[in-house]
């Protein structure tokens, strides 16, 4: 079969992983890259020679001939990008957050469904050798129906993004929706079994006083009407760059640690026990564990969405829901209670 034609709008520190991605995978052809300088342009010419370049998305959706968009500028900008390319029957893989609005993400993911196109969101966790397993395990019922899940992350805070982008909140939204937005869409995923979510409360917290609504420190609970909940707890006021996960169900339990010195450093050390209510077992954890290599499947998985139409590991859906249980966070922080959730997530 041909290649799977690729169009990279961003070209910045995870976007040249993405198109490092792209171009290492044989069934992929990286064919048009968005980069928004002169300088980034020169380099992602010269790293990839056999790409068209551009200085807009607007510019490359419009002249270049590619199969499927891969979406990764700062996030306001995701809602124009997404439907300008579904208009031209282009499918779509989208890094997180689809926006940084509901209205946005709604537009979106009705955007696909309207052109007839294929979405799929970059919960690249999802597709995890680890935070994956994890799910597998869930649903063979080794520890039972869950029960509760705890999500943690603990790490050196952020880079300010291309242009500042990361710290300035018209642009990016919040940090609730940078990494946070990964373990909501975990936790929920690990609980699907008990329906969707139906009440949050969050708190949070900024070291600096001119930034009070971007929060270093940040922890969510949320519940289910059958009694289960989960907790998403980040800090970005620490070191390195340390995820946990704890999973307790009517059986057994799980945990799983995964740390580096650098978020993508290629070496971390990772662990998953498992405990069936009898025996613990270490379990050997074939591939690496890490946002480098999982990007490395995300790749892989939207080739086969766009070859046989093979539903994505992230669905528009399943970003709708991370991105609002997000929002629905900032506005309990704000608010100072919990709210309800289910109903104004549904879509």
């Amino acid at each position: 079969m041909s290649p799977v034609k690729f169009a990279l709008a961003g070209f910045g520190a995870w976007g040249k992983l993405h198109a490092k991605s792209i171009h290492d995978n044989p069934d992929a052809r990286l064919v048009a890259i968005t980069a928004p300088t002169a300088a980034t342009r020169a380099e992602a010419a010269a790293t990839y020679p056999g790409a068209r370049i551009f200085a807009t998305a607007a510019e490359m959706i419009a002249q270049a001939d590619f199969d499927l968009i891969d979406i990764v500028t700062p996030s306001h900008t995701h809602r124009e990008i997404a439907l300008a390319a579904m208009a031209k029957g282009k499918h779509v893989l989208l890094e997180k957050p689809m926006a940084i609005t509901l209205a946005d993400c709604q537009a979106i993911v009705a955007g696909a469904r309207r052109h007839g196109v294929h979405l799929a969101v970059g919960h690249e966790l999802r597709l995890s050798s680890q935070w994956g397993l994890i799910k597998r395990i869930i649903e063979q019922g080794v520890i039972g129906a869950p029960q509760y899940v705890l999500v943690e992350l603990s790490r050196k805070p952020y880079r300010t993004g291309a242009s500042g982008w990361r710290y300035d909140q018209s642009r990016v939204g919040s940090w609730v929706l940078e990494e946070p937005i990964h373990f909501f869409d975990l936790a929920r995923w690990y609980l699907e079994s008990s329906g969707d979510p139906v009440e949050l409360y969050a708190y949070g917290n900024s070291r600096d006083p001119a930034r009070p609504t971007l929060f270093d420190n940040f922890s969510a609970m949320f519940k289910y009407p059958n009694g289960s909940y989960a907790v998403v707890s980040q800090t970005l006021a620490a070191f390195e760059h340390h995820q946990t996960v704890k999973v307790s169900g009517t059986k057994g339990a799980l945990w799983a640690g995964w740390s580096g010195a650098l978020d993508r450093t290629l070496e971390p050390s990772y662990f998953l026990k498992v405990f069936d209510g009898e025996k613990l077992e270490n379990v050997k954890i074939e591939k690496h564990s890490g946002e480098v290599f999982e990007l490395r499947e995300e790749i892989a998985q939207s080739i086969a969405m766009v070859r046989t139409g093979k539903k994505p590991a992230a669905t528009g859906e399943d970003g709708l829901w991370s991105a609002g249980l997000c929002l629905v966070a900032e506005e309990s922080i704000r608010q100072q209670r919990p709210l309800p959730v289910g109903e104004m997530l549904k879509f």
